[in-house]
């Protein structure tokens, strides 16, 4: 059948019409998300002005007394960001080596059939409701810790971080395992030929050249547990301590940003300043913990022709 040039110059033009408007709503999407995290960023700057109004930086950065309902008030955040730190690190602990070695397994060890069904079952972990870890670490994890640490307290930081590792697991396993995989097989094949086993390829030849997204996962999966609210608020407790003893209650600075929202008190109280307080340094942490990221990508990423 013949084409006409008529007919070739309206499939052109329909073409490039959907291209454009492609085009343009991936633009827009793109500049969406610039202007919604600017208005948030003008929105805890805007905030937090009356806060830092009344209350000196040196204050808040480097005193260790936050008791902004007593009478003289303290705003000090090293108690918060201690907890913060705490349950955070503990929560790592858990969910580096088991995601690790969960995505080593998934990438490496297990069958396609196994890996199938492994995969989106160890994703579901990431489904349930950080509510349910939270009363899980309250009733089953802190009872049980209870008969090894006597002194352990009914609130705690330590079945908290626990259990916050736990539902961390899959980001890390499930992040780690595609950069794993996607590790190009002629290195792992050029290893066997060089008369290494399976286990020696894995920990000298793939890990090294996936360390670049291992590394992004692992912060990744840092910036989520510093970010976790429900686990901490049910299990930690919302007593500030300082210095932070795991084994005790503990305030993280999420659960601070609660016990102000659901307090008793009027939108425009002083107090609501602290939440805006609060929600810039989390912001600023999550930024520095995304920077570093993108720059251990940068620094570690291996290119393969």
């Amino acid at each position: 059948m013949d084409v006409t040039p008529h007919a070739v110059v309206r499939v052109s033009c329909g073409r490039s019409r959907r291209e454009g408007l492609a085009t343009a709503g991936l633009t827009t999407t793109g500049l969406l998300a610039v202007v919604v995290t600017l208005a948030i960023i003008a929105l805890f700057i805007e905030g937090s002005v009356p806060f830092f109004r009344e209350v000196q930086l040196g204050d808040f950065v480097e005193g260790t007394r936050w008791a902004p309902l007593h009478e003289p008030a303290s705003y000090g955040i090293l108690p918060l960001v201690g907890a913060t730190v705490v349950t955070t690190g503990i929560a790592l602990a858990v969910a580096m080596p088991l995601g690790l070695l969960s995505a080593v397994f998934l990438s490496t060890y297990a069958p396609s059939s196994v890996r199938r069904i492994l995969k989106p079952a160890l994703e579901l972990l990431a489904g349930v409701p950080t509510v349910v870890y939270g009363f899980f670490a309250l009733r089953f994890v802190t009872p049980l810790l209870q008969g090894f640490i006597p002194a352990l307290g009914f609130w705690n930081g330590l079945s908290a971080g626990l259990v916050m590792g736990v539902m961390i697991v899959p980001y890390v396993a499930s992040l780690s395992e595609d950069v794993l995989y996607a590790v190009p097989r002629s290195l792992w094949e050029g290893s066997y030929a060089l008369g290494a086993t399976r286990f020696e390829t894995v920990v000298r030849v793939v890990v090294p050249a996936a360390l670049s997204g291992l590394g992004a996962a692992f912060i990744l999966a840092m910036t989520r547990a510093v970010g976790e609210t429900m686990i901490v608020a049910l299990a930690a407790g919302r007593t500030p301590t300082w210095p932070p003893d795991p084994t005790q209650p503990l305030l993280t600075l999420t659960t601070a940003i609660v016990n102000i929202a659901t307090g008793d008190h009027e939108a425009t109280a002083f107090i609501w300043s602290a939440v805006f307080a609060i929600g810039l340094l989390l912001f600023l942490t999550t930024l520095v913990l995304n920077t570093v990221s993108y720059l251990v990508i940068r620094r570690f990423r291996e290119r393969y022709a």
